[in-house]
């Protein structure tokens, strides 16, 4: 169904959970490390396998992250919480329930403002609690990755036990048409306080940050809301959108032909752009929560979380204003840069010594572009803010031109090298020798000799196409300024 006749008909209602696996150096429960990849199983003890006899403790580190992050979303910090058990069979949790919080969680009724084209929506955060992350399961022999089709699964625990941060929204109503874009909006502007904090490397691909999107609809104007379906893991800000409107136009076809919504998961396929479904959902009590006998309630004093307070970074409205006013963007300007989900990428690119324009440009033009064509977020192109630094730096020393430069960009992409050696190893560098380059201007002189007669009487504009004639001839590599200087000596 078009988006438009969706919109038409039904109101859109948002739910979005988002799981931040903090970057603490051990589990969230044991002892052992918490880190990415690995050799299978090797991160692994009694107790994150769930061994009879053992038993976990809390990892304080993981606390304090949990406080801050509460804290930067304007949530309450509980004076007293709890630890639930939340059982249920998946092969991937070696004891069979998950240690989570349930009723008592650590943060709640908390919000963040995004700015979507001008125009601010309040998300209001329910809860944000501590939980531990499952392992992974991997699907051998079939086709998709998934479980359907493969010869057999294996499983790699390391994960398991990996400190969690869970942030659960209230119901995002109003949005409209732009319920696609809050999505992707809310999710970016938290993974950027997340960094900020220091808590995450919240990076999607690596799944340190992962999105659950829930969506229903309802009746236009009946201020209900629908059955929702809950799409799972979703690893990119361009996918959270491309999943909202995908499964806002799948409601809507299902309940103009009469039918009504599954409340169930679903998965998101990247390449097709579709979900799939997964499994009923789950209310609370199907995991008949129960509190985790063993683990003391958890009882941050006040005078600990005013001290927290003091290490947030700055509050995210307050940041965006100053960095335009420093870097003197106009109000489209950095709006453009925030709805890139690149205000960060600039930022850093900045302060590797670009200029603010330049590490705008390059960042939502070159670099927006190869995002779009490779269906990946910016932040996860292989390319640093210190690379992009380091070509504007390269066209500033007159190394290299922009036409250059996107050929630098290009090699750093592909994995060739650093800036300096992609120009090296393509013989990139602009050509300033005047042995050179005057050969080319008199070679372009004498195959143009109508233009070199118009400069001749005067009407310098005309050497425009000379340049661009010695800039065929140099596979653009030659010094424009000085290929003009060239041609106004030799025809004055």
């Amino acid at each position: 169904m078009p988006f438009d006749d969706v919109l038409a008909a039904y109101d859109p209602a948002l739910g979005l959970e988002v799981h931040v696996e903090l970057n603490t150096a051990s589990k969230m429960f044991c002892g052992c490390p918490a880190v990415f990849g690995g050799e299978p199983n090797a991160g692994t003890c009694p107790t994150c396998l769930g061994l009879p006899g053992a038993m976990p403790v809390v990892n304080g580190k993981a606390v304090e992250s949990a406080i801050r992050i509460g804290l930067a979303l304007n949530c309450d910090i509980a004076e007293w919480c709890r630890f639930a058990r939340k059982n249920y069979f998946y092969p991937d949790m070696p004891k069979n329930f998950q240690t989570s919080q349930y009723d008592e969680p650590i943060c709640f009724d908390g919000y963040m403002d995004v700015d979507v084209d001008g125009e601010t929506y309040r998300v209001e955060i329910e809860r944000a609690h501590m939980e531990e992350d499952t392992g992974k399961s991997l699907h051998v022999g079939g086709s998709t990755g998934r479980i359907h089709g493969a010869d057999h699964s294996l499983v790699d625990y390391n994960r398991a036990g990996i400190p969690l941060i869970e942030i659960v929204t209230r119901p995002i109503l109003g949005a409209g048409e732009k319920a696609p874009e809050v999505a992707k909006a809310y999710v970016a502007q938290l993974r950027e306080l997340i960094v900020a904090l220091g808590v995450s490397e919240a990076r999607m691909d690596q799944g340190n940050l992962r999105a659950d999107v829930n969506l229903s609809l309802s009746p236009k104007g009946s201020g209900a809301l629908g059955t929702r379906t809950e799409t799972k893991n979703v690893n990119s800000f361009r996918s959270v959108e491309r999943a909202v409107r995908y499964e806002m136009q799948r409601h809507a076809v299902i309940l103009s032909g009469g039918g009504s919504i599954l409340q169930e998961t679903r998965h998101w396929h990247e390449d097709t752009g579709i979900t799939t479904s997964g499994r009923e959902k789950s209310d609370a009590e199907d995991y008949r929560y129960f509190p985790e006998p063993d683990l003391v309630p958890v009882a941050p004093s006040r005078e600990w979380v005013d001290e927290l307070r003091e290490t947030l970074p700055e509050n995210p409205t307050v940041r965006r204003a100053r960095l335009q006013a420093d870097w003197g963007f106009s109000d489209m300007e950095m709006r453009d840069t925030i709805g890139a989900g690149a205000l960060g990428l600039v930022e850093e690119t900045i302060a590797e010594g670009a200029a603010p324009q330049a590490a705008r440009k390059w960042w939502l033009g070159e670099l927006a572009r190869r995002s779009n064509e490779d269906g990946v977020d910016i932040v996860d192109l292989p390319i640093t803010p210190a690379d992009v630094a380091r070509i504007q730096a390269l066209v500033d020393e007159k190394v290299v031109n922009d036409k250059l430069a996107r050929q630098v960009f290009e090699g750093v992409l592909a994995g060739e090298g650093s800036p300096d050696e992609v120009v090296e190893k393509r013989g990139l560098a602009v050509v300033s020798d005047d042995g050179a380059l005057g050969a080319a201007v008199d070679k372009a002189i004498a195959a143009n000799p109508d233009v070199a007669d118009k400069i001749r009487d005067g009407k310098v504009a005309a050497a425009g196409a000379l340049i661009g004639a010695v800039m065929k001839e140099m596979r653009g590599q030659a010094d424009a300024a000085r290929v003009r200087e060239l041609i106004l000596e030799k025809l004055s």
